[in-house]
């Protein structure tokens, strides 16, 4: 019998502000979706408003708090916003530091 080894996970490397990089096994964030709304320009601390949804869970928003220089998530409901206007982000898009929250926000 053929035995096929199996390759090791995909991985990204996600830049820190502060420790380096952090390797991300792409795996553990299976389902993840990151949104911006396009038709509202939502802007805080000089950064855009993102939004993520992981399969079918609930919606976070992610803004920048420039006073911590933190980026913010806070849980919203569908009935406080339209999803429908959302449109995909590109992974690269999205600032380094709140790909590193959205990663520990979500990590299994």
């Amino acid at each position: 019998m053929w035995n096929r080894s199996r390759s090791p996970a995909p991985v990204a490397v996600v830049q820190t502000l502060k420790s380096g990089s952090i390797v991300v096994r792409i795996d553990k964030m299976n389902g993840l979706r990151v949104y911006i709304n396009p038709h509202v320009k939502e802007t805080c601390g000089g950064f855009g408003v993102f939004y993520s949804r992981r399969e079918n869970g609930p919606y976070y928003r992610w803004a920048f708090e420039e006073t911590v220089s933190h980026w913010r998530v806070s849980r919203v409901s569908p009935s406080d916003f339209s999803p429908k206007a959302l449109a995909n982000a590109n992974w690269k898009g999205v600032p380094a530091a709140l790909q590193k929250s959205m990663v520990e926000h979500y990590q299994e």
